[in-house]
């Protein structure tokens, strides 16, 4: 999709804050959690009775919610697709390493890796994991890619972010939650801290669709009502298995979270909700037509999602995936 001047405008207007966004909603890196300070320390005398302890810990878990954790990570570690889509945006200069928009993407990945790579850490040192089948999916998943309905423009990318970032956030403070209750503290605080980085940057790229609503209202308002209507697709939504096909396992995989009320169809309409809220959408001034009718559109719509999600029924059985170790 080919994107105005005005959008270009805009993504430099909004960059000049990038910098204090750097400082307000990410960590310095030398004084922030990396995963093996989370872990059993393999430096230590310790570490193999550290590692029965974990063990012995997650014999509790659920078959779901093993599977919910496994899928979470596999989404976690599809992080180059999320970054390289995000660099091609229009009005992101991959050509100037130093540009703020730059900066923000590529620091913002580098804290969102460690949440991969500490909880594919943890799944390996539990025992209850098949780690093959489960690293067949996350190469999968990275090699298919995916398509969130976005194209190239920014304002649209944002409205997902910050869609996104909260479900992620929701999603990794259930599974804390439910971790704790099955006496596994160790993976409880391990999800809260994954938690916490994921509602910084829920912070993040809504503070970037409030500053552009300051500036092009009607354009933003088309954006966001444009990816409401296409309904926000997981970023793991062609998540597969080795003889599956494409997307198949992420339909089992939602299904597994539904059940366990770890992310549901009712958490999908509170964070648009949240969001409309947040961003002021029925004060909004200033726009055309079109954006005005786009508004009522995006006023009625939770309570129209409610009435579709009264109707949906989730699977009782479980999908047998080839992650979990027998």
């Amino acid at each position: 999709m080919s994107l105005s001047g005005t959008r270009i405008e805009v993504m430099r207007y909004v960059g000049e804050t990038i910098d204090a966004s750097i400082d307000q909603f990410l960590k310095p890196i030398e004084n922030y959690w990396q995963p093996a300070d989370l872990l059993p320390d393999t430096t230590k005398e310790s570490f193999l009775d550290e590692v029965k302890l974990l063990r012995e810990s997650c014999r509790e878990l659920s078959y779901d919610y093993i599977a919910v954790l496994v899928g979470d990570t596999i989404t976690e570690e599809a992080l180059p697709t999320y970054e390289s889509w995000l660099m091609d945006m229009e009005g992101i200069d991959q050509g100037n390493p130093n540009s703020s928009w730059t900066r923000w993407i590529r620091s913002w990945t580098a804290e969102e890796n460690r949440h991969g790579d500490l909880l594919n850490k943890f799944l390996y040192l539990s025992g209850r994991v098949n780690m093959h089948a489960m690293e067949v999916s996350t190469q999968y998943l990275i090699s298919d890619g995916f398509d969130i309905g976005t194209s190239r423009d920014p304002y649209r990318n944002f409205v997902y972010t910050s869609f996104q970032e909260l479900a992620t956030n929701i999603s990794h403070r259930r599974t804390a939650t439910l971790a704790k209750q099955a006496g596994c503290n160790q993976l409880s605080k391990i999800c809260g801290v994954i938690a916490s980085d994921e509602m910084r940057h829920h912070k993040a790229y809504k503070e970037f669709v409030n500053k552009i609503f300051e500036v092009d209202p009607s354009e933003m308002m088309l954006a966001l009502e444009d990816m409401m209507r296409k309904k926000i697709v997981m970023p793991a939504h062609f998540l597969r298995e080795t003889g599956v096909k494409l997307g198949e396992t992420f339909a089992h995989f939602s299904d597994a979270a539904q059940r366990l009320g770890v992310y549901t169809t009712m958490d999908y309409i509170e964070i648009a909700e949240s969001l409309l809220l947040d961003w002021k959408i029925e004060s909004i001034g200033d726009l055309n037509d079109k954006a005005q009718r786009a508004r009522d559109y995006l006023m009625a719509l939770p309570a129209r999602l409610r009435r579709v999600a009264d109707r949906t029924k989730i699977p009782a059985l479980e999908y047998p995936f080839s992650w979990i170790a027998a």
